[in-house]
């Protein structure tokens, strides 16, 4: 008989082989070698295996002593079975964490083999690229077929990207991971002989086969491929557990937006003297002393946030990652296209700590204003806490400390923004401008993001909302829109995990009164893994009646 317990070990197995390269399970033993299989027949046998555990779940009892673990697998299963049938696979091209290019050359890498097991796993992930390569150029054969066809500027980015791998073999990041003896020479050997010809002839696929099939940058979004609209809808539901609308979700990133300007007044008419939102707004994009003299000070500032939050963390949190958070720039290759900041999980084996990837690529026209809030949301109390307590948490099943919950995980970095102010940790009244200048850019994402993909917007009109409901540099305006684009979905998460989190904790407060703690209500949220906002809810209410009633 079917025990959530086991459910969830199953449904672990399936999640990792769909993508062993997943930046949670780096490390997880039993996969280190693999890459993901994109072939039709056997992405559908991963389907079937994830449906039926989902229905599994559904027969188990739902007040049993594992529910949250139940609740979980059911919705992570049925996630799984949703990103399948999105197909995006068939039109993903040069997204930095999406697309293959970008997976091959920044999360193998990722890996620091120790043992001589884990140094002829890494050989043998090399050895795969060819089949994964020639299996992704397939799939994307099958897309053009099928109407499914990919934003040509991402297929002329993907074959530049390929261009610049290809002309510096000295500096390949494939070369990076340390490895010993016999073993040196045979990585050579095959990034010579079997990975970079592999490069090569996909590269030759998407210039001849793929390319001219492009679709204008004026349909970049899922609603003008078939399926479309119902694949964005699940894909919404999907990456914010919720189940709101892409019209409900468009609207209230529209009255967000326009909320945010009573807190742009308050804070800017200190600091620049000025009167309306559009003023602050506009000192914010035009005010060249307002960006960073290099990327030097972009790191010391990230660095010593996080510095600053760590003193004064232990008043919020009993929960404490056993670790600190690294700092590191993105890596030089990846920069130009990827985000102003993002987090990289630990390995499960101890071989890559925690880190902190701050972009500094034309640092000189990064805004400095926005670094605390980011090193907050990414590092500390951010997601360094949240993913790094999660792994840490030995009495849950593996799959509770590993899931990948896109509104749990980004709600959670978008709160810990917030509660870095209520901690009193933003330095001056311009870094809780960067708060709300953040705040803007996640209202404003659901706002495009389901324009993008649920109402045909083009890529230019993405451009230009951007540009005048928020105070991104242009070019994080450019890179986050390409992002968008091809991440559908992912970009609503933010907004909708964090209004949640902030519903959640108001009930709590509301309902205890005096006995409301929060160090127990950080623990409490972070002490169970990623958990759907759903099951969180009730995990919430159920924490409470307990206070309630002096069971805790």
């Amino acid at each position: 008989m079917s025990t959530a317990l086991s459910l969830a070990s199953d449904l672990l197995d399936v999640i990792a082989r769909e993508d062993p390269l997943h930046e949670f399970i780096q490390g997880l033993p039993g996969y280190d070698h693999l890459l993901s299989d994109h072939d039709e027949a056997a992405e559908q046998e991963l389907r079937r295996r994830a449906a039926d555990l989902a229905a599994r779940a559904g027969e188990l009892d739902p007040d049993g002593p594992d529910r949250v673990t139940q609740a979980v697998v059911a919705q992570q299963a049925d996630a799984l079975v949703d990103r399948i049938d999105a197909r995006l696979v068939e039109h993903t091209m040069a997204d930095y964490l999406l697309s293959p290019v970008a997976r091959l050359l920044t999360m193998v890498p990722a890996a620091r083999p120790i043992t001589v097991t884990q140094e002829q796993s890494y050989l043998a992930r090399l050895a795969a690229i060819p089949g994964y390569l020639a299996g992704v150029a397939q799939r994307h054969r099958a897309g053009v077929a099928a109407g499914r066809t990919p934003v040509a500027e991402r297929v002329r980015y993907a074959t530049s990207r390929i261009d610049m791998y290809l002309a510096d073999p000295a500096g390949d990041p494939l070369r990076q991971p340390p490895l010993t003896g016999p073993r040196v020479a045979e990585r050579d050997r095959l990034l010579q002989e079997v990975v970079r010809p592999a490069f090569v002839a996909y590269r030759e696929a998407l210039d001849a086969e793929i390319a001219p099939h492009g679709r204008p940058p004026e349909q970049p979004g899922l609603c003008w491929l078939p399926q479309g609209e119902a694949n964005y809808a699940a894909l919404a539901r999907m990456h914010t557990t919720t189940g709101h609308t892409p019209e409900q979700l468009h609207q209230i990133g529209l009255d967000l937006v326009e909320q945010l300007a009573e807190e742009y007044v308050s804070i800017g008419s200190r600091v620049f003297g000025v009167r309306t939102a559009a003023e602050v707004q506009h000192r914010l994009r035009t005010d060249t002393t307002l960006r960073w003299s290099g990327a030097a000070e972009l790191l010391a500032s990230a660095r010593s946030s996080i510095e600053r939050a760590e003193l004064i963390a232990p008043k919020w949190f009993g929960m404490m990652p056993s670790h600190r958070c690294v700092v590191e720039p993105t890596p030089e290759a990846d920069a130009p296209n990827a985000a102003a900041a993002w987090y990289t999980p630990a390995a499960l084996d101890g071989s890559r700590p925690g880190t902190f990837l701050v972009n500094t690529y034309l640092a000189t026209e990064r805004d400095r204003y926005v670094s605390e809030a980011l090193t907050f949301h990414e590092a500390v109390p951010g997601h360094h806490f949240q993913i790094t307590i999660a792994q840490e948490l030995a009495e849950l099943p593996p799959l509770r400390r590993l899931v990948l919950i896109n509104a749990y995980s980004e709600g959670w970095g978008l709160y810990a923004e917030r509660l870095a102010d209520e901690m009193g940790l933003y330095s001056d009244d311009i870094a809780r401008l960067g708060m709300l200048a953040m705040d803007s850019t996640r209202a404003a994402r659901l706002v495009v993001d389901t324009g993008l993909h649920a109402f045909g917007w083009s890529r230019q009109r993405v451009l230009d909302y951007l540009r005048n409901s928020t105070v991104m540099a242009e070019v994080e305006i450019r890179s986050e829109t390409d992002r968008y684009i091809e991440m559908p979905g992912q970009a609503l998460s933010y907004m909708v995990g964090r209004l949640e989190l902030q519903r959640l904790r108001t009930r709590a407060e509301r309902e205890l009164g005096a006995a409301f703690d929060i160090q127990a209500f950080h623990d409490l949220v972070l002490g169970g893994g990623a958990l759907p906002m759903a099951v969180l809810d009730d995990v919430v209410a159920r924490w409470t009646a307990q206070v309630r009633n002096g069971q805790r």
